[in-house]
């Protein structure tokens, strides 16, 4: 990338209304070397983590992210973030390439992206008390607010629903939920635009979830700020995005509205994802019987994915075709206008019970079977 590139002007210089495209991902590929041999050195083979993906999220947008572990959600947030670099494909922010922009060049952005990370415990520095770690990007970013920067931390805490007086006090002093929130005001701390909260709630106690991402939510409800919110957690998911995109073994399969993903998906992964949600029945609601649906064995090694489709090794309805193409990710018939499905044979969009379960696993037919 040439050095006179142009990249987005600072927040100052640019008011985006709502509703318009703030991040634009086309074509994103990231392969990791796989070493061995002899010579030791020797590249063997790829790790296809993220194998062309295309994601749009707007201005104030909360987008989800979601797909079982190993998909590559993390290591698209981490490309979008810019702590990898893409193999191909191309990152736009606010309409311009940042794909290979060097650190200099991204210097006047990079307070506009920020991220939370999956693990509170490991994602602050332990001997760093919490107004240093608070301020630390704005010392960086040689951002001098009004008041002051101890000022603005304590404004963060009580933001995030912290104590003001913690300004002095180290990581180990608070529980997950705690350091959590910790992590969300510094992410808070340049006023980003964008936010990629990759897993923000997976490593804490289910009673702290919903706490979390309630001020995530009110966060990014008051202060116009986008998400691109990374999960495996559908519920978590359902309760937080606008619109939602399903990964598969490093592949965008199916992406839409969120009533529309949850309540007419045309893949057979988010069908089957969704049968696997618990449900809950409310004495005296007549709630429709959902199906059930079982896959068979693990997901196929990154190294050597499945020709054509990548599900079609697990998929009830796989064909001859499934192997031969690789399946587009378009509009079908009868389907929302933004709802996109990669699937030569979709699903019947709706997810009451089938006649006869889905049962892909024969082990798992032969137990039952012995049982009954």
């Amino acid at each position: 990338m040439t050095e006179d590139l142009v990249l987005p002007a600072p927040r100052e210089a640019a008011a985006d209304a709502p509703g318009e495209p703030l991040l634009v991902v086309e074509g994103l590929v990231k392969h990791f070397p796989v070493k061995g041999g002899f010579p030791i050195r020797r590249t063997v083979g790829q790790v296809q983590a993220v194998d062309g993906i295309d994601l749009t999220v707007h201005v104030g947008e909360s987008f989800g992210l979601v797909g079982e572990s190993g998909c590559g959600k993390s290591t698209t947030g981490r490309l979008i973030t810019k702590l990898l670099e893409p193999t191909r494909g191309t990152i736009s922010y606010r309409g311009k390439d940042i794909t290979h922009a060097r650190r200099k060049q991204l210097a006047p952005i990079r307070s506009e992206i920020q991220m939370i990370f999956q693990d509170p415990y490991s994602s602050l520095n332990p001997r760093q008390t919490v107004g240093k770690i608070i301020s630390g990007p704005m010392e960086v970013n040689g951002i001098h607010p009004e008041g002051g920067r101890e000022k603005r931390v304590r404004e963060l805490l009580e933001i995030v629903g912290l104590n003001p007086e913690h300004y002095n006090r180290f990581p180990h002093e608070f529980s997950g939920g705690q350091r959590q929130r910790i992590g969300v005001a510094r992410a808070l701390a340049l006023e980003p635009k964008l936010i990629v909260a990759d897993e923000p709630v997976s490593a804490l106690d289910v009673s702290i979830q919903a706490q979390v991402v309630n001020l995530l939510q009110k966060v990014q409800r008051e202060l116009g700020i986008a998400f691109l919110f990374i999960a495996h957690d559908l519920a978590v998911v359902r309760h937080f995005s606008q619109r939602v995109a399903v990964m598969y073994l490093g592949k965008v399969i199916e992406v839409g509205d969120r009533d529309s993903i949850y309540t007419r998906p045309r893949h057979p992964y988010t069908h089957a994802l969704l049968s696997a949600v618990p449900e809950v029945n409310v004495a005296g609601e007549d709630v429709p019987q959902r199906e059930r649906i079982r896959l068979a064995g693990d997901v196929p090694s990154p190294i050597a994915p499945p020709s054509g489709c990548r599900f079609r090794t697990r998929c009830w309805k796989a064909q001859d075709k499934c192997a031969a193409e690789e399946p587009p990710l378009v509009r079908l018939a009868g389907n929302h206008e933004g709802h996109l499905t990669a699937c030569h044979f979709p699903e019947e969009p709706t997810i009451e019970a089938r006649d006869k379960d889905i049962v892909l696993d024969p082990a798992l037919v032969a137990l039952e079977e012995t049982d009954d």
